[in-house]
């Protein structure tokens, strides 16, 4: 079969070149199903795989620094290696709505479409590009949701009396970072020592060099 020319997030028509996402949370799990259909699904769509990109026994919860294979996928995309990325399903990329409207905007940037197999999601085609802006709308309404949310906490707080900020540091257990740090103790060892956070250690430090 020939390749086959789709039109592209942006829409233009290009030939689709295709990395494969796989991904497992455990190691008892085998990404071989998802592997065998999508590599049928680019086979009966005409799309040339150039590349298969796996994460095993990897939580979706993961930054992109923790999952190799995503990581190498994304800078293939970026270099244009690939313009079709297909996956499984939305989960296989992450675990919230804003990661993946975050990850879709990086694709569209780049020219780059997804297939997902679960939710039938085809950025390549009018279908698949509306998806994904009612997607963005959908985000957009849970970062307004939270946002409420926390300034209603505050407000209720302050209505409370509660003070809001940072709590302050005894004077005696500044003394005591300073007389520490003084004999040559490390930050990380200081806080360790004191039973405090090392940011509490840095910010008494900062301070005392004012």
């Amino acid at each position: 079969m020939a390749p086959r020319i789709l039109m592209n997030i942006a829409g233009e028509g290009v030939m689709k070149r295709v990395g494969i996402y796989l991904r497992v949370s455990t190691n008892g799990q085998t990404t071989e199903n998802q592997r065998r259909e999508l590599v049928a699904i680019a086979a009966r769509s005409g799309w040339q795989v150039v590349g298969i990109y796996e994460d095993a026994g990897i939580s979706g919860a993961k930054g992109r620094d923790k999952r190799p294979g995503f990581d190498r996928l994304l800078k293939d995309a970026t270099g244009r290696k690939v313009n079709m990325i297909a996956a499984w399903s939305v989960d296989r990329l992450g675990r919230s709505l804003q990661d993946l409207v975050g990850f879709l905007t990086d694709l569209q940037a780049l020219g780059c479409d997804l297939y997902l197999h679960q939710q039938a999601l085809d950025t390549s085609t009018p279908s698949g590009r509306a998806m994904f802006q009612m997607c963005g709308v959908f985000a957009e309404f849970e970062r307004g949701m939270i946002r409420e949310r926390v300034n209603a906490g505050l407000a209720r707080a302050k209505e409370r009396g509660v003070k809001l900020g940072r709590r302050p540091v005894k004077v005696s257990v500044e003394a005591r970072i300073r007389d520490l740090r003084a004999e040559g103790m490390g930050i990380l060892k200081i806080g360790r020592t004191l039973g405090i956070g090392t940011s509490v250690v840095q910010r008494v430090l900062a301070q005392a060099e004012l």
